[in-house]
């Protein structure tokens, strides 16, 4: 018989460990964001950000959906974040942020191409991370089933 505890999916994808994953990594990537902010100036900041704003994103899809896949949570950022930066050719994102911080931070103002280039490289950062936290350890002794007789 083959334990519970053997399975890919029990330890690695855990909905609960997945979200308390998630839950911290969100105020890291927020710190991180700042924290380059004021480091780093010119586009290392900008571009930075933008790739850091698209993680963030991928970290609330896992925090609101833990069994969400790789794949499908990088999608779900990139789209979002990818729809932020489109809103803002409508102006409504630059109006908000003349009345709020958080609009500014969270929305942006003004449409600028090569953010979107920059969302897809934290989609994909976030993505090979995932993928390396779902992935089964060689070395471990979870990566073999356990038979009990």
């Amino acid at each position: 018989m083959v334990s519970p505890l053997s399975t890919r999916d029990s330890i690695r994808n855990d909905p609960i460990r997945r979200r308390l994953a998630a839950a911290a990594a969100v105020p890291a990537v927020i710190g991180a964001g700042l924290g380059l902010r004021a480091v780093a100036t010119g586009d290392v900041a900008k571009y930075g950000g933008d790739a850091l704003y698209t993680l963030l994103m991928l970290v609330l899809v896992v925090l609101a959906a833990p069994r969400v896949t790789p794949a499908q949570a990088a999608g779900v950022a990139l789209a979002v974040s990818w729809g932020v930066e489109l809103l803002q050719l409508t102006g409504l994102p630059s109006e908000l942020a003349r009345h709020s911080a958080v609009a500014r931070l969270v929305l942006g103002s003004t449409f600028n191409a090569p953010d979107l280039l920059w969302y897809a490289v934290g989609a994909a950062a976030g993505w090979l991370v995932l993928r390396a936290c779902a992935a089964p350890r060689p070395d471990s002794p979870l990566a073999e089933p356990i038979e009990f007789r």
